[in-house]
């Protein structure tokens, strides 16, 4: 039951755009009407500068990195670990709070694998 909670929580953190939530906290346009459209740190730069794509990029790869830590305190399974990074990944790229239509997911791939595998991340 834990294993579903987790990676259920992890795709609804995935789902939350950091570029969207700080566009609108910081009184900008909504990065999908702007620019390239893509709710993604790049965009939020062109949108906005460095200090909202500085925020959103951080924000972005938090919800990769902090389910996986989660349920590496919580002693899961291997298979649920991948779950719960994947469902990260694809919260991002497909959120429910956004009508399914997010980011490339580049930021929030990264927090979950500096998670699993902090040396990997490093080389990348």
């Amino acid at each position: 039951m834990i294993d579903i909670a987790l990676i259920l929580g992890a795709y609804l953190a995935g789902s939350l755009s950091a570029a969207i939530i700080t566009c609108r906290l910081m009184g900008l346009p909504d990065p999908r009407s702007q620019g390239s459209g893509n709710p993604g740190a790049t965009n939020v730069m062109r949108v906005g500068g460095k200090k909202p794509a500085v925020i959103t990029l951080a924000g972005d790869a938090i919800k990769g990195l902090l389910p996986v830590l989660l349920a590496q305190a919580l002693e899961v399974s291997n298979q649920t670990l991948a779950l719960t990074a994947l469902a990260a990944f694809l919260g991002h790229l497909y959120p429910l709070f956004f009508g399914f239509k997010g980011g490339k997911g580049v930021a929030t791939a990264f927090g979950a694998l500096t998670a699993l595998a902090w040396p990997v991340a490093l080389c990348l």
